[in-house]
């Protein structure tokens, strides 16, 4: 029987698939939550368990004080994840988190001897190419909000909600101060394949800033590039899934 569950504070399972070869750990967005992932699995391989990450600040974790830098964020998510990683799994991030996946792969390979089968990412450059832009997540409130609006990734009614957005402001400003105030570390590049995925008109990851994360593997790596901008995840989400899909089903069919 399929049933919902949430099997750690960090780790959901909106559709717990215990028989799956694989499974596929989520990660969100600035901003962003488990929500996004929830349905995912309708459309996946019915081989592959989706588990999106809920980070603190949102969701049900709503009352909890989010992160605000990268490396303890990344080890707290390490210490919540290494009970699943008892079979074969896989990294899909967007923007933010695939800056998060890419840094957990690589935490785990340094602390854990684990890796892997393949790294999936979305909507961001590459981690070794520094941004172009100043700082936001310190903003006075207005100019914060104005980012907000040019990024189109929070929905006009949330913003203009003067109430809802003091609830979510402080995980916002969280969130980008983990991605603005990281630093990128030089290692060996990873031993798993990397897939990445973009949109055309996303102005925070060019073509040229994807291509980028060839880099960053020894093992094969994809570039799929969709209609929309950098919140494409969601405007072209069936394209976006049908690739996806098709990458899983080689991943299962290599382990």
């Amino acid at each position: 029987m399929i049933e919902t569950k949430t099997l750690n504070r960090w780790l959901t399972s909106p559709f717990a698939n215990t028989k799956a070869a694989l499974r596929l750990f989520c990660f969100p967005y600035a901003g962003g939550g488990s929500l996004s992932f929830r349905n995912w699995a309708k459309d996946l391989p019915s081989t592959v368990e989706i588990c999106p990450i809920e980070l603190p600040g949102r969701g049900f974790r709503l009352h909890e004080p989010a992160f605000t830098r990268l490396e303890p964020l990344v080890q707290a998510i390490a210490e919540a994840l290494i009970p699943y990683l008892d079979r074969p799994f896989s990294f899909f991030g967007h923007s933010m988190g695939a800056l998060l996946s890419f840094e957990l792969a690589r935490f785990l390979r340094r602390n854990n001897q684990l890796l892997p089968a393949h790294l999936f990412v979305s909507g961001r450059r590459s981690p070794q190419i520094p941004s172009s832009n100043a700082p936001t997540y310190d903003l006075p409130e207005p100019d914060f909000l104005l980012e907000l609006r040019r990024l189109n990734g929070t929905p006009a009614e949330v913003l203009d909600n003067a109430e809802l957005m003091q609830l979510l402001l402080p995980t916002l400003r969280a969130d980008l101060a983990v991605v603005e105030t990281s630093i990128y570390q030089k290692e060996i590049p990873l031993d798993c394949p990397i897939t990445a995925f973009g949109g055309y008109e996303d102005s925070e990851a060019s073509i040229d800033m994807l291509l980028a994360w060839r880099e960053q593997t020894n093992a094969a790596f994809a570039l799929h590039m969709l209609q929309g901008d950098h919140f494409f995840l969601h405007s072209a989400r069936s394209p976006l899934l049908e690739l996806l899909s098709q990458d899983l089903l080689q991943v299962v069919s290599g382990l």
